[in-house]
């Protein structure tokens, strides 16, 4: 019942079909061969995933157990340590846990050079951040050197104030619709193994540029859709909650996702122009919610002083579509 056939059975035939007779797990026994708490280690399965979810656990001083693909695994798990500025690491590679034939080896991520072993291992980690390499916290409102950008990018005080009227919750799914670099859909991501978003973006260039970001940050199952909002939004799952960061004047936008959202969903809205911010006074009049400007100043030297840079003010609106309204619009659909 842990990352093994367990689920899949109990899914197709129900728990009532099944006798299940329990086992240590892997991690288990990693644990009481490292003298580490279960309850303090976080586990990564990179079986059947892509070796870049490694990225959104890593926090120095963590313990980690990567549940290994394959033997190539612990070679890729450097690698990326490496990349994500935490080459110091420790790496401890257990094959075989609970045979006869159970070993282990061990090193630094900087310096790894052991060859591939064992297909059936588990890599526990002791994540070490390099001096110098960027700190990439838990909480919202990662540093705006994170991501790769052109400058359509939801600056870091902005975007923590917005993924906080957003109030991801395990299991939900975000539209990211005017996806710019993805970070309101990368950092909803990011805030719980379970959490799903899909990005909008109708510039191809940028569209690439979102799955870079999501991939070095750790949440590559970022679904990018390019295309142009409203149209590119027809057949997407539906949401538990909307972020607009672009193109909110396009005819038939804020209606097409309005009428997405189940009763309970959630609306976020942004905009920097008089045009945009025109639109949500409307939208505010007749269906209320939260209207509020962010405004953001940073110290800059003015000659020998220092002296406040205004950011551009943005306007937010944030509202929860009422149960009713999400019934009448089932009902219409």
């Amino acid at each position: 019942m842990f990352y093994g056939v367990g689920r899949a059975l109990t899914e197709e035939l129900g728990a009532a079909t099944l006798r299940v007779l329990p086992h240590p797990s892997s991690v288990s026994l990693a644990c009481a061969r490292l003298g580490w708490p279960v309850e303090d280690t976080e586990v990564v399965t990179l079986v059947g995933r892509p070796a870049a979810r490694l990225a959104a656990a890593l926090h120095d001083g963590r313990r980690l157990l990567v549940l290994s693909a394959g033997a190539e695994t612990p070679g890729e798990v450097a690698a990326l340590l490496r990349d994500r500025g935490f080459g110091p690491s420790r790496m401890r590679v257990l094959e075989q846990l609970g045979s006869a034939r159970e070993s282990s080896y061990e090193g630094v991520a900087d310096a790894w050079s052991h060859a591939p072993g064992d297909p059936l291992n588990v890599v526990a980690v002791e994540c070490r951040r390099a001096p110098g390499a960027l700190r990439l916290g838990a909480a919202p409102g990662l540093p705006d050197g994170a991501y790769e950008s052109d400058g359509q990018l939801t600056k870091r005080h902005v975007r923590a104030a917005t993924l906080a009227v957003l109030a991801p919750a395990p299991g939900e799914l975000l539209w990211d619709v005017g996806g710019g670099s993805g970070s309101i859909g990368v950092e909803w991501m990011r805030t719980h193994p379970s959490c799903r978003a899909v990005t909008v973006e109708k510039n191809a260039v940028r569209a690439e540029r979102i799955a870079r970001n999501a991939d070095r940050l750790g949440v590559p199952g970022l679904r990018v859709v390019t295309g142009s909002a409203p149209a590119a939004l027809a057949g997407l799952p539906t949401p538990d909650a909307v972020f607009i960061g672009g193109g909110l004047t396009a005819p038939g936008l804020l209606d097409a996702c309005w009428a997405a959202l189940p009763g309970g969903g959630r609306l976020v809205a942004n905009t920097v122009t008089l045009e945009s911010e025109a639109l949500l006074t409307e939208w505010y009049r007749r269906h209320g919610g939260e209207l509020v400007r962010l405004a953001v100043a940073q110290a800059v030297p003015v000659g020998g002083f220092t002296g406040w840079r205004q950011a551009m003010p943005v306007t937010q609106w944030s509202v929860t579509k009422a149960a009713e309204q999400g019934d009448r619009g089932d009902q219409e659909r």
